[in-house]
């Protein structure tokens, strides 16, 4: 069995962090001229040269191959059905909401890990899910008698990339990062292609507005789901997922200085609920007595 290491797939989460922020942003920015398929086309196909160049320069072409190409088709399908509906609900409801009603994610992880990944789900990790909700209820103080679909539309992606990430982990066990993240943009091209057609018939092409910001969610979201795979090679899925509340407060401060969305001390409260759920959970993986069991 591979040794976990929750404090360096902490630091990937990092570098995911700053990166699915930077793609919110860019994300509105194109959204006046291009729908979310046009949207996840570009990006996509972005991330197969970025991939490829990657993959040639250090020597890792050999790495890519279709071994679990069943596993990969069901990967994306979640991953493309919440991607859309998150780009989508960036535009309709502000951005803290956004991410706070994704952040639900962790919790389904924490439920599928134990059925599909044969992950223990312990006393610590079903504490900091429990309190991790707790922060977001906090922060969303979701309205259940004024649902929007914005609102919905959040939600449901968080199904999509709660799947997404127990297919992650399970193609870890066995296939390279290069060769998922490759699979992960081709599929999602043709994907987008084929729904964009099935939508409107055409595929819209990008302007020299929106070309830039499509180059920055090409490269900020391949690095996202570089950091996050890498992150969940390293750590189980129902530690690794959790750690992602730290997005909230970032895309909160965003939203304040960019779009001049509100915000108040329910979002620092709820973060900070969040952050002491996560601080828990690492603390209890990587403390002297699981280390012992670990070992034995």
């Amino acid at each position: 069995m591979s040794q976990s290491h929750p404090l360096k797939a902490a630091l990937w989460m990092v570098g995911a962090i700053v990166a699915f922020s930077a793609m919110a942003v860019a994300g509105r920015a194109v959204s006046i001229q291009l729908n979310t398929f046009e949207l996840m086309t570009y990006r996509s196909l972005v991330g197969v040269v970025i991939v490829v160049l990657a993959a040639t320069l250090r020597g890792k072409l050999h790495d890519i191959h279709a071994r679990r190409m069943p596993l990969h088709l069901l990967r994306n399908i979640f991953h493309f059905a919440g991607q859309n509906l998150w780009f989508w609900a960036l535009t309709v409801i502000p951005l803290a909401q956004v991410f706070a009603l994704e952040f639900t994610s962790p919790l389904w992880v924490t439920l599928i890990a134990p059925f599909l990944l044969h992950e223990r789900l312990t006393r610590s990790r079903a504490l900091a899910a429990a309190l991790g909700f707790v922060g977001i209820l906090i922060v969303a103080r979701p309205d259940m008698a004024h649902l929007n679909p914005g609102v919905v539309a959040a939600a449901t992606a968080a199904i999509g990339f709660a799947g997404s990430a127990v297919f992650t982990k399970l193609l870890t066990r066995t296939e390279p990062v290069i060769s998922i993240m490759f699979w992960m943009t081709v599929l999602q091209a043709i994907f987008g292609v084929v729904c964009a057609f099935m939508w409107q018939g055409h595929l819209t092409l990008p302007s020299a507005t929106t070309a830039p910001w499509l180059v920055v969610i090409g490269c900020s979201g391949l690095l996202a789901h570089f950091c996050l795979t890498t992150a969940l090679s390293m750590a189980p899925a129902s530690i690794v997922m959790p750690f992602d509340f730290a997005r909230l407060p970032v895309i909160a401060v965003v939203g304040m200085l960019l779009y001049n969305e509100q915000l108040d001390v329910f979002v620092f409260i709820g973060a900070a609920i969040i952050f002491a759920a996560n601080f828990y959970n690492i603390r209890v993986e990587t403390g002297p007595s699981r280390m012992a069991r670990a070992r034995g």
